[in-house]
């Protein structure tokens, strides 16, 4: 993986360089010497946010209810403490 550095200067001057560069790896953009945004390719980026699914959006998913899912009973009993 290669990391490119661009200015924003850089970027407006030549964003074919910038998407050409995104093939080998992120692509930082600097505001002022600074990194301020970084530029990916549609893959990384699916790669990156498929990972972090919140259980809302799972279970928003269709053909969802067509799981079957029946977790086995659980009985628990309370018990004495022992504080010896």
């Amino acid at each position: 993986m290669t990391i490119t550095t661009l200015s924003s200067r850089e970027l407006n001057q030549d964003v074919t360089r910038a998407k050409k560069a995104t093939k080998k790896g992120p692509v930082f953009i600097t505001d002022r010497g600074k990194p301020a945004h970084v530029l990916l390719s549609i893959e990384e980026y699916q790669q990156l946010t498929k990972q972090r699914r919140s259980i809302a959006d799972s279970l928003a998913m269709p053909g969802i209810e067509n799981i079957e899912f029946e977790p086995q009973r659980v009985t628990i009993e309370p018990r004495p403490a022992d504080f010896s």
